[in-house]
């Protein structure tokens, strides 16, 4: 298992592959105990999904991992491991993050029977992912920005503690089970890719800064505001090249 970078994790997955599962990755933030790699590595096997993104762990793929990975043993050691979120996101079209907490995030909250057609559909074309935070603390709010979509397992409000390898299993049986049923037609649009998403906020926040719009000592809320906004737009990559053009004058008119 080795690090990647994220022009070469990009090119890790088929764009157009002939199965839509293998387009989706299951990305792990932040893993503590090796049993749970391994269990996550079993459960999406079982349902035919075979990309693994490791995303800074804090253990080994170790004995008892491999243990746990019954007969998924290939898919822990073609994990691709990342530094950083951004890394295990490139060249996505779609990310859906696995929270069981509310958040102050006005993403679309969707359980993984509801989001599973969507992501599909999407898969066919280009890759998507399917993020898990670490045992204990979940997916921070920063991480959960960068995911378009949040998703809910519906669990016993008196006992909603899902174990890691669990919740894998139940957003990979979904996928599954959404796989006869998906619609085939293609969209007409290309979508943006995370690195595109990522580059855009970037150049929109330096415009702001630079006419004067956004104070950077005082940030208040304006860029999670605009990220969401974006997010449930779904931008298409002439969508941002058209924002980049947008900035890119108001700062030209900015200086004259």
């Amino acid at each position: 298992m080795a690090e990647k970078n994220s022009e070469l994790m990009a090119g890790d997955f088929t764009l157009k592959p002939v199965n839509p599962l293998d387009n989706i990755r299951i990305v792990l933030v932040e893993t503590s105990h090796p049993g749970n790699l391994g269990a996550a590595a079993r459960a999406m096997k079982v349902m035919g999904l075979s990309r693994l993104c490791l995303v800074n762990p804090k253990c080994a793929i170790d004995d008892e991992a491999r243990a746990r990975a019954s007969g998924a043993v290939d898919v822990l050691d073609a994990a691709v491991l990342c530094g950083d979120l951004d890394g295990a996101l490139a060249g996505t079209v779609l990310a859906a993050a696995c929270t069981s907490r509310r958040r102050d995030l006005p993403h679309p909250d969707l359980t993984p029977r509801r989001a599973a057609p969507e992501l599909l559909l999407q898969a066919a074309a280009a890759p998507v992912a399917v993020v898990f935070g670490s045992e204990t603390f979940g997916l921070s709010n920063e991480q959960l920005g960068k995911c378009r979509w949040l998703l809910n397992i519906p669990t016993n409000p008196d006992y909603a503690s899902l174990n890691l390898g669990a919740a894998v299993q139940v957003v990979a049986y979904e996928l599954r089970c959404g796989l006869a049923d998906r619609t085939l037609d293609l969209p007409e649009f290309t979508p943006a890719s995370h690195e595109e998403v990522e580059g855009l906020l970037g150049a929109l926040e330096e415009t702001l800064v630079e006419i004067g719009f956004l104070d950077p000592a005082h940030p208040k809320r304006l860029m999670p505001r605009l990220r969401r906004f974006f997010a449930r737009a779904g931008l298409e990559k002439e969508e941002v090249a058209i924002w980049r053009g947008i900035a890119g004058a108001a700062r030209s008119r900015g200086r004259r």
